[in-house]
């Protein structure tokens, strides 16, 4: 199946018999004449036992080069389908001649590739709409929070993007040109926000930007039902893994230290999206609503770093306070304004978190509270299926209703605002600050590797800082005082 390339004229013998390839002029001295005859390729095609010899002539072609690639093309198409499997040998050899017939290009490899593989050829792929529409009805086994992200993913940004190019035709300047063109947007949103025209900020009101980490979540979506398409044999390369952005980095936490608090006040500008309460806010917060029926879930989530979720969906049978430590086996995750019970957000989820005295006094007078409560209810309060912390007559709490009770207790305290997920960095701050390894600290988070608890839960409380400071500076010697 090697094949070759030739010369060939239209010259004739005095018989006016043409000489094709045997023409003298051809190759006068040994050597292809380049100014006489024209290039031709000759191939024995595959066949079936008992079949007769297939030989493939095709020409002219003017240079050289172009017999010998095209030669190539044809060889690499033919060794495509498997030796013991003549249907595709069959449509290999018959889509070879089908275009040399037709005078049409051969077939791409990976098109034919394709066409072997899956099924499907070129003309039959379906579009960028249609594949992600298909990839994310199949995706089984998705957390819904997850699914909704890939789907506003889809329906948002992609799709009416890029949704209209066929699949294999998706090209890295068509995702550069949609992350551009959200750029440019967020830069339009800011500044009509900025804007001294009310006309232009009322424009882009409830328009959100999309920021940094977002854009690489999107490009993330993409990559995974493109890496999908390659599993299928769709397509060969993805595209979405060769776009630059601009790294989604996570946010360090800042502490309200005297003078944030004072620039806060002064200006209403909170320093970072994470903000940690020091020790001493943290425990101005605590003693404030330490006669709050949510006391002992805000105490919990300061000092021992458990996610919104967890801490609601915690049962009777995850504590073992004669142990001192508390199993977390689900959550309750907010879902739009709907909520879910469910699994950990991962495998590290699963954990066993040591707690301290005050935590164990706090959650054991916090069921005694509770038993209390659901004595005078009787027969009305609600079923919870166990759950520690509940709404008034024991229905299960919202997640977003402790975000909010949270917002208003720190406001009441005189204390400047944090997340409540800013409590649980607090507890990491708190936990490093005190010297406990960082290893201890990802456990007691759940993180699934170290690198998220160093990146992201590592703010340092300015007094560790000076301490780390002088202890440096301790160990040169100097002979004139400082």
């Amino acid at each position: 199946m090697a094949g070759s390339i030739f010369k060939f004229c239209g010259c004739r013998d005095t018989n006016e018999r043409r000489l094709g390839r045997s023409c003298p002029r051809l190759r006068p001295n040994g050597r292809w004449n380049p100014h006489h005859g024209r290039w031709h390729l000759q191939i024995e095609l595959p066949t079936q036992p008992g079949q007769p010899r297939r030989t493939l002539r095709h020409g002219p072609f003017e240079h050289e080069k172009t017999a010998d690639d095209t030669l190539r093309h044809i060889r690499t198409l033919l060794a495509l389908p498997a030796r013991d499997d003549p249907d595709a040998i069959t449509h290999v050899v018959d889509a070879i001649h089908t275009a040399i017939q037709t005078q049409c290009r051969l077939p791409q490899v990976e098109q034919m590739q394709r066409r072997l593989t899956t099924g499907v050829s070129g003309t039959d792929l379906p579009t960028v709409e249609r594949w992600l529409t298909d990839w994310l009805t199949g995706r089984k086994g998705l957390r819904r929070n997850t699914h909704r992200s890939y789907e506003s993913h889809l329906r948002l940004y992609l799709i009416p993007a890029i949704g209209h190019l066929r699949l294999d035709r998706l090209r890295v300047t068509h995702l550069d040109q949609l992350f551009t063109e959200l750029d440019t947007r967020n830069t339009l949103i800011r500044e009509a926000r900025h804007s001294d025209d009310h006309t232009a900020a009322a424009s882009v009101k409830g328009q959100r930007i999309v920021s940094a980490a977002s854009q690489q979540r999107i490009r993330g979506t993409l990559r995974k039902a493109l890496n999908d398409a390659i599993a299928r044999g769709l397509i060969t390369h993805n595209p979405a893994c060769h776009v630059e952005l601009a790294a989604g980095k996570r946010p360090k936490a800042r502490v309200w230290t005297g003078e944030a608090v004072a620039r806060w006040k002064a200006t209403g500008v909170i320093p970072s999206k994470v903000m940690v309460w020091t020790p001493d806010q943290t425990g101005q917060f605590l003693d404030h609503i330490a006669e709050h029926p949510l006391y002992a879930l805000y105490h919990l989530v300061a000092l021992r770093g458990l996610r919104r979720g967890e801490v609601c969906g915690l049962r009777e049978d995850d504590l073992n306070l004669d142990n001192a430590e508390l199993t977390i086996r689900s959550q309750r995750v907010q879902i739009g304004w709907e909520v879910e019970d469910g699994d950990p957000k991962s495998e590290a989820g699963h954990r066993l978190v040591a707690l301290d005295t005050g935590t164990v006094t706090a959650l054991r007078e916090h069921l005694v509270v509770r038993e209390a409560v659901r004595a005078l209810y009787g027969t009305a309060w609600a079923d919870s299926s166990g759950l520690i912390f509940t709404a008034p007559g024991g229905t299960p709490l919202h997640p977003a209703h402790v975000t909010d009770t949270l917002t208003s207790l720190a406001a009441d305290a005189n204390l400047p605002p944090i997340r409540l997920h800013d409590l649980r960095h607090g507890a990491a701050t708190f936990a490093l600050a005190a010297g406990v390894d960082i290893k201890v600290v990802q456990e007691m988070l759940g993180h699934s590797c170290l690198a998220i608890t160093a990146d992201t839960y590592t703010s340092v409380l300015p007094q560790v800082a000076r301490t780390g400071a002088e202890a440096v500076a301790a160990l040169v010697p100097r002979k004139i005082k400082q």
